[in-house]
């Protein structure tokens, strides 16, 4: 083996994150560590760069013992690490990032026109080109990630770590990443990843390495396993299909009638139409940046329309603000769930009642009723498997599946009639992504109205009792569940025309 983590654990005062865990990497291979949330793999992988301290345990490195007690233990034994969260600075220019900490000079001065060049000839050589003048603010998700992969290949990493790489990205940045992946394992680069997709994994990686509850489970040869027993390995059990009784809809709870949006002149919203009837889900299915995100700021009331009819309930809800919209019966579990659905210094029982905390339930007079937020909270932390030491725990401390499943459980606890569920599973498990689509189910058989905006398709395809397509701020087409199929949707998706419209 090329490295080797042997017998490694590590504690969080009572909770044991890692409990004696051992597996290898071998030199030009793709392993995938997969799990559930909670399952310790962030925790070890922050091991092996240096961020956590394990307690007790040994790693090899081409047979010798070596000691990592901080980033530039890793980075001195070639080890490198892009997380899910990118750590660059948007001011700085793509080259700047790059060669951060490790400037080249002259005459004891940082040498721009050298970093340019160094910055051009990693992408030459690894096949990741961009322009070394641009400014980090000005790239896209999919470009930023290229970036913090360029700054590791800098530092001559042997061993990359990937945590969640795919969390953020549309379909053609991931299909992008996995042949860079594949690209730099054929250069002799030896690659760790960190994902809760498992078709990724069968795309990708060599070989798995399974962990449950802090725990080693078990290893398999991808060419030797499929889906279905790697997610039983990662849960413990099987999952079985999911069926969804036929229902008959009943009134129409959101209503958008020719709506459009402009942003510094350009058209993003192009008289869009739709509606969504109570005991149903509705997806919306369609290549990120086509306009899913200014429509639900739209509906939400983060965005105003530039003209257009929005009705929920009955209810005009043009141009009303996001706390009226929700008094009108519309809860939303937002795409960014850091920049919209929590506050990172906000305890746990701060983030399950934001957005409520005015409502009678939670206070009297402006006064929180701590006793019954406390007991409210802790019923959802329970219900939905959240991770967590206390209930004193900043919002940020907690992995990012971990604090999706709270605001997932927030906003649909809430038991409004109308639910916008974007990107609901994001960065979560399989065994989290079938708990929450179980309970966009119930809700939507209570007889309330879901609408479901996903970058996954097969989420969509799922769930869905209708499907629009979206593309370039226009509806594109919409189909029933039985009619929607992969082709069909995929085809709209690319800007094709439906035939039967």
């Amino acid at each position: 083996m090329f490295l080797e983590l042997k017998n490694i654990t590590k504690a969080f005062g009572q909770t044991v994150a890692n409990d004696n865990i051992s597996f290898g990497l071998n030199k030009g291979e793709i392993l995938a560590v997969i799990g559930e949330n909670g399952a310790g793999k962030t925790t070890i992988m922050k091991i092996l760069y240096g961020l956590n301290r394990a307690d007790s345990g040994e790693i090899f490195l081409e047979g010798k013992k070596i000691t990592i007690h901080s980033v530039q233990d890793a980075i001195a034994h070639r080890i490198g690490m892009v997380q899910q969260h990118f750590m660059l600075f948007d001011e700085y220019t793509v080259a700047e990032n790059i060669v951060y900490g490790k400037e080249p000079s002259k005459k004891g001065f940082f040498d721009r026109k050298r970093a340019m060049t160094i910055v051009q000839e990693l992408g030459v050589r690894y096949g990741l080109f961009i322009d070394p003048e641009l400014r980090v603010e000005d790239c896209s998700v999919g470009m930023r990630q290229r970036i913090e992969i360029l700054k590791v290949l800098y530092q001559d990493a042997d061993i990359i770590i990937f945590d969640e790489p795919t969390a953020v990205l549309v379909p053609q940045e991931i299909e992008g990443l996995l042949k860079t992946l594949k690209h730099l394992a054929s250069l002799g680069k030896s690659i760790i990843i960190i994902t809760h997709k498992l078709q990724e994994v069968m795309d990708v990686a060599d070989r798995a390495v399974v962990m449950r509850k802090g725990k080693y489970v078990g290893e398999r040869k991808i060419s030797e396993t499929n889906i279905r027993e790697l997610s039983y390995l990662m849960v413990g059990k099987g999952i079985p299909p999911r069926q969804i009784e036929r229902k008959e809809p009943g009134k129409t709870v959101l209503e958008v009638e020719e709506l459009y949006y402009e942003s510094d002149g350009v058209s993003i919203l192009k008289g869009l139409s739709m509606h969504v009837k109570e005991g149903e889900i509705v997806g919306l299915a369609g290549v990120s940046g086509n306009g899913q995100t200014e429509l639900i700021q739209c509906l939400t009331g983060l965005l105003y329309p530039s003209k257009g009819r929005i009705r929920l309930n009955g209810a005009d809800i043009l141009g009303k603000s996001v706390r009226e919209i929700r008094d009108a019966g519309c809860s939303h579990i937002p795409e960014d769930r850091y920049a919209f659905g929590c506050a990172s210094r906000a305890d746990l029982e701060e983030t399950a009642i934001m957005g409520y905390e005015y409502q009678t339930t939670f206070s009297h007079r402006g006064i929180l009723n701590q006793k019954q937020n406390c007991s409210f909270s802790m019923e959802l932390l329970t219900k939905y498997n959240v991770k967590y030491n206390s209930i004193r725990d900043q919002a940020g401390a907690l992995s990012g599946g971990n604090i999706q499943k709270l605001i997932v459980a927030r906003e649909i606890e809430h038991q409004s009639k109308f639910l916008i569920a974007a990107e609901p599973t994001r960065g979560v498990d399989i065994g989290a992504q079938e708990f929450i689509h179980d309970r966009l189910v119930e809700k939507r058989n209570r007889g309330d109205g879901i609408f479901l905006v996903s970058s996954e398709l097969s989420e969509i395809l799922s769930l869905s009792d209708r499907v629009y397509v979206i593309y370039d701020g226009r509806i594109q087409g919409e189909f029933r569940r039985e009619d929607a199929t992969t082709e069909k949707v995929g085809y709209l998706m690319m800007g094709g025309h439906d035939e039967q419209g």
